[in-house]
């Protein structure tokens, strides 16, 4: 029996997804016609942008659809000069000035109309505390996990990926105030207000929509709140099974659902594969980063060792994941480091 615990590398499709996917799939129109079945495929795009752009609390701003974070940050971020910090995602890194310092945890701001801060770290769950003014931000991990609303985040431009919600892989958005010049990258038809050109992915973008919707209800009714408790039930469990065990922002404000551990010693890498045949699915790093025999360059920017940071794994649970989940994989990890020790 497979266990799923790497929620933050990619989400189930939630069932409001699926059966907005599938509703989508019969309509035949492309969105840019004007006749009767391209008035309804478009139809389904502005619905989807009007629920994305309320779970966000982003009345009033425009909502571009884009394949995902990585090709939103390109929009965002492209020719612009900004600067972040070491712990951003390698689709930020590759547009903007890494020199931010990172003190304790928090991102250091100096200007935050040249910056750029994510919400939360896919590696760590550490949320940061967004400074009004803010040039960007990249939501796709704290969204719908921790409270965010664009109206009173003070963030000028923000960007998401739908899979991290339970929407589809392949799809994301960039939110940014309705007038605000954004330089398209991708260009040919116009689509997408001149933003983004290429027909839009409407059966995604349904998807989209409706996952965002579910993931700002599960907020809102506290279902993360029994998911922070079974991950504290998770470290306390491990702590007591190996005491030299550390753990990654324990002490700061982290995602609910995220456990990022140390067990020197034992490469992270090992770790996953044991895990894996064990039945369980985690990771070391980010998905977009697993593989790579070296250490994670966000754990590093935290000050921790290279023996530390490249004995790490990241455990991320779900809305679903239950407690005997979690002592389940408590006990084959525990197995699995113990007999380590004695080879």
């Amino acid at each position: 029996m497979r266990t799923y615990l790497d929620h933050n590398a990619t989400t189930p499709l939630r069932a409001e997804a699926r059966a907005a996917m599938i509703a989508a799939m019969d309509t035949v129109g492309n969105p840019s016609s004007v006749h009767a079945e391209g008035r309804a495929a478009k139809g389904i795009v502005e619905a989807a942008r009007a629920q994305i752009a309320a779970a966000v609390g982003a009345s009033g701003a425009d909502v571009v659809f884009t394949s995902g974070a990585t090709e939103a940050a390109a929009l965002a971020l492209a020719d612009r000069g900004l600067k972040a910090a070491p712990i951003e995602h390698d689709a930020v890194h590759a547009w903007v000035d890494p020199s931010l310092a990172v003190v304790g945890g928090a991102v250091q701001v100096v200007d935050p109309a040249g910056s750029v801060v994510q919400l939360a770290n896919s590696e760590t769950g550490i949320v940061q505390s967004l400074p009004q003014g803010l040039a960007v931000s990249d939501i796709t991990q704290g969204f719908g996990k921790v409270p965010f609303a664009f109206s009173w985040s003070g963030v000028q431009m923000v960007f998401l990926s739908a899979h991290k919600f339970g929407g589809p892989k392949g799809v994301g958005a960039l939110i940014f105030p309705q007038g605000t010049d954004v330089a398209a990258q991708i260009k040919g038809g116009g689509q997408e207000m001149g933003r983004r050109s290429g027909t839009e992915n409407v059966i995604a973008i349904a998807g989209m929509g409706a996952a965002a919707v579910a993931a700002q209800a599960d907020l809102a009714r506290g279902a993360w709140e029994r998911v922070a408790k079974l991950r504290n039930i998770l470290e306390t469990a491990i702590e007591a099974a190996e005491k030299s065990t550390i753990f990654v922002g324990k002490d700061l404000g982290r995602l609910p659902n995220t456990s990022c551990f140390a067990s020197p010693g034992w490469k992270g890498e090992t770790q996953v594969m044991a895990m894996d045949l064990a039945g369980f699915a985690v990771s070391a790093g980010s998905a977009c980063s697993s593989g790579k025999v070296k250490a994670s360059r966000v754990l590093q920017a935290l000050d921790l060792s290279d023996e530390v940071a490249s004995s790490a794994i990241r455990v991320s649970l779900g809305i679903e994941t239950t407690e005997d989940e979690v002592m389940r994989f408590v006990q084959a990890w525990s197995e699995k480091r113990a007999r380590r020790r004695a080879a």
